[in-house]
C-alpha cells in the first residue's frame, strides 16, 4: 500500500445554513473522495452523502483493479437508486451529485469523477488539474468559444452537464492515470473553492506547510474571499514512493 497523509476539511460557506458537501478519507484503503450536492436540485445533501456512504463501506483487501471496479459499480448502483428516490418524489424532480474519487495504490494513482469537482497534484512545485469539469462554461472553452479566464466568473459557471443521478440512464465516470512520486500532492475539493480561487493560488496554498495546513488554509481562503457555496478540500500527500 503506498504510505499517504491526508486531511479533510469542509464548511458549509459564508451563506449557507447547511453543508450539501460530503467527502471520503481512506487512507487504509488509499481512496478518497469529493461529492456535491448538485445545485438546484431536489435534496442535494441526499445524493452526496449516498455517495460518501457507499465509498466509505468498500472493504479492505482489494486489489487496484478490484477497487477502480467497486467504485464504479457503488457509483452506477447509487445513480440508480437516486433514479428511484427521484420518481417518487415526482415527475421532472432529480435528486443529484457531483463525485471525485481519487486512488493511489503501487505508485500510481487513479482520478474518476462527473460533474465539476476537481482533482490537482501539485508536484515540484507545478500545479496540474487532473480531472476535466463536465460544465456548460467547460464545454464553451473546448468549442473556442470562450477562454479560461472568461470562463471564470461566467454567469453560467453553475451549469453541469453529468452528475451521479442525473437525468442520464447511467452515469459515465471519466478516469485520469498516472505515476506517483514522494511529496506528490492531490487536492479534491468541491466548486465552492474553485469558484473563488484560481489555480496560482491553489498552487500556493497548497504546496505551502504541512498537508494538514494546506487543507486548512485552502477552505479557510474560500473563506476569506466570501465564498457563498459549500467548501470542501482533500489534501493527499504522497509520503515514499
Amino acid at each position: 500500500m503506498q504510505q499517504c497523509r491526508s486531511r479533510a476539511v469542509t464548511h458549509p460557506g459564508t451563506r449557507r445554513s447547511h453543508n450539501e458537501d460530503m467527502f471520503v478519507a481512506r487512507p487504509d484503503l488509499g481512496l478518497w473522495a469529493v461529492a456535491d450536492g448538485a445545485g438546484g436540485h431536489d435534496a442535494g445533501e441526499v445524493a452526496s452523502e449516498m455517495i460518501a456512504t457507499t465509498l466509505q463501506s468498500i472493504p479492505n483487501a482489494l486489489t487496484a483493479e478490484e477497487m477502480l471496479s467497486q467504485v464504479r459499480l457503488r457509483i452506477s448502483a447509487t445513480h440508480a437508486a437516486l433514479h428511484e428516490q427521484a420518481a417518487r418524489k415526482g415527475e421532472g424532480v432529480l435528486i443529484a451529485s457531483t463525485v471525485v474519487v481519487l486512488i493511489v495504490r503501487h505508485g500510481h494513482f487513479a482520478c474518476l469523477w462527473a460533474g465539476d469537482s476537481r482533482a490537482y497534484l501539485l508536484r515540484g512545485g507545478v500545479l496540474q488539474r487532473i480531472s476535466r469539469d463536465h460544465s456548460l462554461v467547460q464545454e464553451l472553452v473546448d468549442a473556442g468559444e470562450l477562454d479560461e479566464a472568461g470562463a471564470e466568473g461566467h454567469p453560467r459557471a453553475n451549469v453541469i452537464t453529468r452528475a451521479v443521478g442525473d437525468s442520464a440512464e447511467t452515469v459515465e465516470l471519466d478516469k485520469s492515470t498516472g505515476p506517483v512520486a514522494a511529496g506528490d500532492r492531490f487536492l479534491l475539493c468541491s466548486d465552492g473553492l474553485t469558484k473563488v480561487i484560481g489555480d496560482a493560488a491553489i498552487a500556493a496554498l497548497l504546496g505551502a506547510g504541512t498537508a494538514d495546513a494546506a487543507a486548512d488554509n485552502l477552505v479557510a481562503e474560500a473563506l476569506v474571499r466570501r465564498t457563498t457555496d459549500n467548501v470542501t478540500a482533500v489534501v493527499v500527500e504522497v509520503a515514499g514512493a
